[in-house]
């Protein structure tokens, strides 16, 4: 459990998932500076550059400068004909603003974030490479245009694109210096299908057959609630020892669907020089820092 009368950051916190961290860190007794398009302390459209200045200028404004933490929920779902923006949200939305606030994060004690990823980053096929490197650069325009490519599936490529780039990203700054060295834990959640008013949508769409086919061995969905109580651990000191994980919480369908492809031993070849270091024993009896 995370001790009251922290400050945290939540995007997406008027709905979903993101309402129910909201409720719960309240709960508890903390500042909640929710975001969201509408009904939240900080009204903001995350998928313009405008709108992510706005939201970040804002919450840094009512936090006083620090932030005990930050849980990044906004997101949209793969809408047909709105695959630039879905990166914009899924990608920028989160990048962006947590690049502004890692000062306010630093100023903390062991400040902690969490991103919302999804289990779609290891289910969905046919995402090109070329186009997660370009999200995470931010350069969405040219991701875009290369996932149109996938004609048919561009919105469920989008958004797989989108959560693979931001979980990436994570796990590519989250273990550096300036995040991991200044004390702030960043690591992410992957849900997999949760009763959301989103999934609600698609199960009342004409592409109801389709997402209730998707197999979920535990044979039923996920709720806010459940997601918001992983979140809450991910939030305490128990985080204190992870920087960059990636928690799947998706009903054991990733299991089903890669059951042998992770753990795998690391390859020697094309082996990081970084990780040769591992071998050199640390000085002074001190941990390795890389």
């Amino acid at each position: 459990m995370t001790s009251g009368g922290g400050t945290y950051a939540v995007t997406g916190s008027a709905s979903g998932m993101g309402a129910a961290v909201a409720e719960s860190l309240r709960a508890e007794g903390h500042t909640v500076i929710g975001v969201d398009l509408r009904d939240a302390d900080v009204v903001a459209d995350l998928s313009t550059a405008a709108g992510r200045r706005a939201a970040a200028d804002e919450v840094l404004a009512k936090a006083g400068g620090k932030l005990d933490g930050a849980v990044l929920a906004a997101g949209m779902g793969p809408s047909k004909g709105r695959e630039r923006m879905i990166t914009e949200v899924n990608v920028l939305g989160v990048t962006d603003l947590l690049t502004a606030w890692r000062p306010a994060l630093a100023a903390a004690d062991k400040a902690k974030v969490v991103v919302f990823g999804s289990n779609s980053t290891t289910v969905t096929p046919l995402v090109p490479r070329g186009a997660v490197r370009r999200l995470i650069n931010g350069d969405t325009a040219g991701a875009t245009r290369q996932i149109l490519r996938r004609r048919g599936v561009t919105a469920p490529v989008a958004y797989a694109a989108s959560k693979v780039a931001v979980t990436q990203w994570v796990r590519w700054q989250g273990t550096k210096p300036e995040w991991a060295g200044e004390g702030i834990r960043v690591n992410v959640i992957a849900p997999g299908p949760v009763m959301t008013p989103l999934l609600q949508s698609q199960l009342d769409s004409p592409q109801a057959k389709s997402v209730k086919s998707f197999p979920v061995p535990v044979r039923e969905y996920g709720t806010p609630e459940q997601l918001a109580a992983w979140v809450m651990i991910m939030l305490s000191p128990a985080a204190d020892f992870m920087a960059g994980t990636v928690i799947t919480v998706d009903g054991g369908t990733e299991a089903l669907m890669r059951t042998r492809d992770w753990p795998k031993p690391l390859p020697v070849r094309g082996m990081p020089k970084l990780l040769w270091k591992m071998y050199r024993a640390p000085k002074d009896g001190q941990v390795a820092q890389y």
